[in-house]
């Protein structure tokens, strides 16, 4: 790599798609640009209230094309021409209808405003009927556990759960739905011009966690097991895929019309998609025996296993195990929680509810409740750091959105218990973060107790960078050390690392990460009284949820 390169590295998020130019060589973070989804910042297509979350595939081609260009403008002229890759990581399950072509339906006239015919964002839980229903189904046909491979328990939040409640509700898009395609490999396949849903390479990563997809049984779920959970699912197996591939190759190569649109050359390899965790976890140096924390609104917990510690281990109530989602050669294993920074979101908005009510009345700016909004959190943190863990009557359940794992159940809910006349906001705020750490630790004690040893815990996001109080009670309730991520573009890094491996500048994609690693910036390590006080409090928590499990289910 005498001649400077660069690699682009694309992060389509829930909210934003951000770009980032980096050097092959040494993965110097060159450029970045964000571009916020139009459509989605508006609020359409969805319906909270009923955990409806759909985008517009416009948002995510008008962001591409935005973003990329913002990038390459704050570099000098030309820059575009160095650019040898480009790597892609995207929100999943995140899947949409597609025509015969590869075309979204809600990119034809017919459909443009239909919310069932977009990508169902992966926080949509409107399709837990349907998860319900293949969970019961799997273990009781008399077949195959096609779920044994997904921590024994699918979710709502993945792929044939979403296509299931889709086709039930709308006959319209049933009907003109050919196929179904992941977010992660459908950019790769429009900037390749490689749509064709049977021809087009789908992400290893995507295809094993959220679609029970697995070589043992010749890929997706039998035909005879779809159909047998709804007829409506006749012939859609065999209008999907069989094979899958790891994101350290070719999907395709940039069209001519795409390269003029972006300033690059054509031809260059778009490398196969992935999950954006777990291309963080890729771009935040994963190796080994360590447990990768994407910490931001929820969490994914990601780990890679060697094949010989995997053995025939199945892991149970996670979120799958697949060969090669992360490190080819290697077992994927994912985790998460459904809500972590969206918990202390949500306080901060109650707390501040009784202000925007009264805006008008008390005269009070946008600027003045935008402050508020920006400060609330930081002071919480700062007195609640005050609190003696051991002193505590405020305990929380974690669940406000539902458990992603250990065990999905996305009907379960939040709880706070332990409230007296003196339990302030400081208070309430720090049960609720230690509840989110209590539900970091149940994952690793989930993982340890099928046999997975952890030996170092690393985390990313927006969280691990900004939040000091949340990140030192997380690793006193894991009392583990706890390695902070020195970028801040981990996803977009990770993509980068795999399309550097798939144009062949490095010959796999662990001297990829040797190479253009980031490294870390600190080092939280637990204080030994507060993690003493936490082994009391966190079997509170376990027992706590073993009681109200049914409770919560039912409200």
């Amino acid at each position: 790599m005498s001649d400077a390169k660069y690699i682009i590295g694309l992060d389509f998020g829930s909210d934003s798609v951000r770009a980032l130019v980096v050097d092959a060589a040494t993965g110097e973070e060159l450029a970045t640009d964000v571009a916020y989804y139009r459509r989605w910042v508006k609020g359409l297509y969805c319906d909270p209230a009923a955990n409806q979350f759909r985008q517009h595939p416009l948002d995510y081609l008008e962001g591409l094309e935005e973003c990329i260009v913002g990038a390459l403008a704050k570099l000098p002229r030309g820059s575009g021409d160095k650019v040898a890759a480009i790597g892609v990581g995207a929100t999943s399950s995140t899947p949409s209808p597609v025509d015969e072509a590869g075309t979204p339906l809600a990119l034809r006239d017919e459909f443009k405003d239909n919310p069932n015919a977009m990508f169902n964002l992966w926080k949509d839980h409107t399709a837990v009927r349907e998860a319900a229903e293949i969970n019961e189904l799997a273990k009781g046909w008399g077949g195959v556990d096609f779920t044994k491979y997904s921590g024994g328990v699918y979710s709502s939040e993945w792929l044939w759960s979403k296509c299931l409640h889709v086709s039930r509700i709308d006959p319209a898009v049933r009907e003109a739905a050919f196929s179904w395609v992941e977010l992660c490999d459908w950019i790769p396949a429009v900037l390749t011009g490689t749509e064709e849903p049977l021809t087009m390479k789908r992400s290893r990563c995507a295809a094993g966690h959220k679609a029970m997809w697995h070589e043992e049984w010749g890929g997706l779920p039998s035909e005879e097991f779809l159909t047998k959970l709804d007829p409506i699912l006749e012939g859609l197996r065999g209008r999907m895929y069989e094979k899958t591939y790891t994101s350290d190759q070719a999907a395709g190569y940039l069209t001519s019309a795409w390269a003029k649109k972006l300033g690059l050359k054509a031809g260059i390899p778009v490398a196969v998609g992935a999950i954006d965790a777990h291309m963080g976890a890729i771009g935040g140096g994963i190796a080994e025996k360590s447990m990768m924390k994407i910490m931001g609104t929820s969490t994914c917990d990601i780990m890679a296993v060697s094949k010989e510690d995997m053995g025939d281990i199945l892991v149970e109530g996670m979120c799958g195990q697949v060969d090669g989602s992360v490190i080819p050669g290697m077992i994927g294993v994912e985790a998460g929680q459904s809500a972590f920074g969206d918990i202390y979101a949500w306080f901060r908005d109650l707390l501040l509810w009784p202000f925007d009510a009264l805006q008008a009345e008390l005269g009070l700016s946008e600027e003045q409740l935008g402050a508020a909004r920006d400060r609330i959190l930081v002071k919480l943190a700062e007195q609640a750091a005050k609190i003696n863990p051991a002193e505590t009557t405020v305990l929380a359940l974690d669940w406000h959105n539902g458990r992603r794992t250990p065990f999905a159940d996305q009907e379960l809910k939040g709880v706070l218990a332990g409230l007296t006349l003196g339990s302030d906001a400081p208070r309430i705020f720090r049960a609720l973060v230690e509840a989110t750490a209590f539900g970091s630790r149940a994952i690793a004690e989930q993982f340890r107790k099928q046999g997975l040893e952890i030996r170092e815990v690393i985390a990313q996001g927006g969280i691990p960078k900004k939040n000091e109080f949340v990140m030192q009670v997380t690793s006193d309730v894991m009392n583990m050390p706890i390695k902070v991520v020195n970028s801040d573009q981990t996803g977009a890094l990770g993509a980068a690392m795999c399309a550097a491996t798939a144009a062949g500048l490095y010959h796999d994609l662990r001297e990829a990460q040797q190479s253009m690693g980031s490294g870390y910036s600190r080092e939280y390590r637990p204080e030994p009284e507060s993690a003493k006080s936490y082994e009391a409090l966190y079997r509170k928590y376990l027992e706590m949820g073993g009681v109200l499990e049914d409770l919560l289910r039912s409200l």
